[in-house]
């Protein structure tokens, strides 16, 4: 059994001191750091913060994002098919795709051999967002990557496409999560 350094977060979480509302001792989070999915967390609630900050202005969330990339890559998508490729619940998506349709960026179009199937496709304004956020995408990753850098980036995820992979990364059922 290989013996494990006890890693801590470069900066600690801080407790208020109940009396005089300073900072106190720092919070011991015991082996969270040390724990891939926890991490894996950490990471994604730090990447999501960026996101959130450069998306703003369009009223865009990560979900939304990923929907309209799907559907512009792959016009004519049945709401099923986006469910099942961004591992959405099909309630979820639904709404998701209400509110896209609402603003003018997304349609459903009936499909002509199920009456009850829709082809998602983007309106031009929706292809028109679309191209404004892919630039700020871009600059999005680089600054998410600078850390690591290029190496670090590519290894990073091709960790993350094992993971998936040997984990799984089934489609939620409607009573999950």
């Amino acid at each position: 059994m290989s013996k494990t350094a006890n890693v801590r977060p470069k900066r600690a979480v801080r407790r208020p001191d109940a009396n005089d509302g300073r900072a106190a001792a720092p919070i011991d989070l015991g082996v969270l750091p040390n724990l891939v999915g926890y991490m894996l967390r950490r990471a994604q609630l730090a990447v999501f913060q960026d996101f959130w900050r450069v998306y703003e202005a369009y009223d865009i969330r990560p979900a939304q994002y990923a929907v309209l990339i799907v559907i512009d890559r792959n016009p004519g998508l049945r709401q099923s098919q986006v469910s099942a490729a961004l591992n959405i619940k099909r309630a979820n998506l639904v709404a998701l795709l209400d509110s896209l349709e609402q603003r003018g960026l997304a349609k459903r179009v009936p499909v002509a051999t199920d009456r009850r199937s829709y082809a998602l496709h983007l309106t031009e304004d929706g292809a028109a967002l679309l191209k404004k956020l892919g630039e700020l995408s871009a600059a999005h990753e680089q600054r998410v990557s600078a850390t690591i850098g290029e190496s670090g980036r590519k290894e990073l995820l091709r960790l993350l496409h094992g993971v998936v992979q040997a984990v799984g990364s089934s489609a939620p059922d409607d009573d999950e999560s």
